[in-house]
């Protein structure tokens, strides 16, 4: 998962340069890019070993409920992503986090306990400061977004360990692609295409791409074998990178109380995995 992260921090930061140096790039544009580079590496080695039907898997609903789900928070994400910057943005959707340990009691069957639904409180509270109106120029919209893209990437991600257990990871990311390019083809069929103006926006969604699709492997499979909440809580390191970033290379980063909310969310996220081995 700490791979994962580092190279979905990898895609966010591409998704963020593509907005600031080709804004004319429809956000919609960048996220279908995303998944053709996805499913193009998941189809070229199945067809060279003859494997395509193994993508298939056993077609339960979870699969499909998968796809759906982490459709619309990949489109959630890049959306904000380009509003309010790499950071920002991913520590509201490093939410997904707290959703996964909320509803992994009902979802999975998995036990919280007390340590850890306090930790899950402070997250909270880091999560209401980042989302805290602001006197300064601020993208409500955008967080909300952000947000809402972490409430689906934990819905997602429990259907990924429950999908997971008689699937293997690439039959998992190729029904997210089997559902997000539909979703796209059919924007595009109200609102028309773009197509990249020059060779800097393809190299940019290029790396996206291998980057999103190297992550997506990695997290499928540290959640088929790790608790989702420890997992989750792992994948907290994904915007530390993307603030780091975007603070390195594009001077990109929260306000104090927005960085205050940063670090308690920080903070209860990566105290999550102890808590969790010590409830067991």
């Amino acid at each position: 998962m700490l791979f994962a992260s580092l190279l979905f921090s990898v895609m966010s930061v591409s998704v963020y340069a593509l907005g600031v140096r080709h804004p004319e790039l429809p956000t919609m544009t960048v996220s279908f890019f995303r998944i053709i580079v996805n499913l193009a590496v998941l189809l070229l080695p199945a067809l060279i070993r003859s494997r395509i039907p193994s993508l298939l898997g056993d077609m339960r609903p979870s699969l499909w409920l998968r796809g759906l789900f982490g459709s619309l928070a990949l489109i959630l994400s890049f959306i904000s992503i380009q509003r309010i910057g790499p950071g920002e943005a991913a520590f509201l959707g490093a939410s997904s986090g707290v959703f996964v340990a909320l509803l992994g009691p009902k979802v999975l069957a998995q036990r919280n306990s007390g340590w850890i639904w306090a930790a899950l409180a402070g997250s909270l509270v880091g999560l209401y400061l980042l989302m805290r109106p602001r006197a300064d120029v601020s993208d409500e919209l955008g967080r909300l977004m952000a947000l809402g893209s972490g409430f689906l990437s934990a819905l997602a991600y429990l259907m990924v360990a429950r999908a997971g257990q008689s699937n293997p990871p690439g039959t998992v990311v190729f029904y997210f692609c089997a559902v997000a390019i539909p979703m796209h083809l059919a924007w595009f069929g109200l609102s028309g295409f773009t197509v990249p103006g020059d060779g800097e926006a393809w190299a940019l969604l290029l790396v996206c791409g291998l980057a999103a699709s190297g992550a997506q492997v990695l997290m499928t499979r540290a959640y088929q074998e790790s608790p989702a909440a420890l997992v989750s809580a792992v994948s907290y390191a994904t915007p530390v990178f993307n603030l780091a970033f975007g603070w390195l290379w594009f001077a990109k980063a929260p306000d104090g109380t927005a960085l205050a909310g940063c670090a308690l969310v920080l903070l209860c996220g990566v105290l999550l995995p102890f808590l969790s081995t010590r409830g067991t």
